[in-house]
């Protein structure tokens, strides 16, 4: 499985229910390595796209703690057994974990491989991503050459998990 973010400096990847930087390349990025995949997100993170909606071409599933949650075109899971069921028929390398923080958390342990934009800022945050940096289960083996927004430095970046 797959896991996919943008962080800063500190691993902070939002404030607020919010993305802490809009940066329209890793937007585009986060769109080529999902469309025609399997997405797993939080309710909260759902909430945060436009009108609530599930991502268009795409498999949206939905973990939340509210059984009763239920959003058009997604399917929603309230446990992790329940979401281990719905992601068996799909391969692991067509799923992608985008968040939230606690989803994040949670799936962690099920990926193998991240696929980390790295912002070279630090922000006001009350959401971050685990610092794969310091995660002697994680290593770096891919990063590509600095990119610019603005005055905003960043790169892209793969985690694998060591074998």
């Amino acid at each position: 499985m797959n896991i996919i973010a943008a962080v800063d400096r500190n691993w902070a990847i939002g404030r607020n229910g919010r993305l802490l930087v809009t940066i329209p390349r890793d937007h585009k990025y986060f769109r080529e390595e999902t469309v025609g995949k399997v997405v797993v997100l939080g309710r909260k993170t759902l909430q945060t796209f436009p009108q609530g909606m599930p991502l268009q071409g795409r498999t949206n599933i939905i973990l939340s703690r509210d059984a009763s949650f239920r959003v058009k075109g997604a399917e929603v899971v309230s446990s992790l057994e329940a979401l281990k069921k719905a992601l068996e028929p799909y391969p692991s390398r067509d799923v992608y974990c985008i968040g939230g923080e606690s989803v994040y958390r949670q799936l962690l342990p099920w990926c193998d491989t991240a696929h980390i934009t790295k912002i070279d800022r630090r922000y006001e945050a009350d959401a971050c991503f685990p610092d794969l940096d310091r995660d002697p289960e994680w290593q770096m083996t891919a990063e590509s050459e600095e990119q610019t927004y603005f005055d905003i430095a960043y790169t892209f970046c793969r985690y694998e998990r060591k074998k």
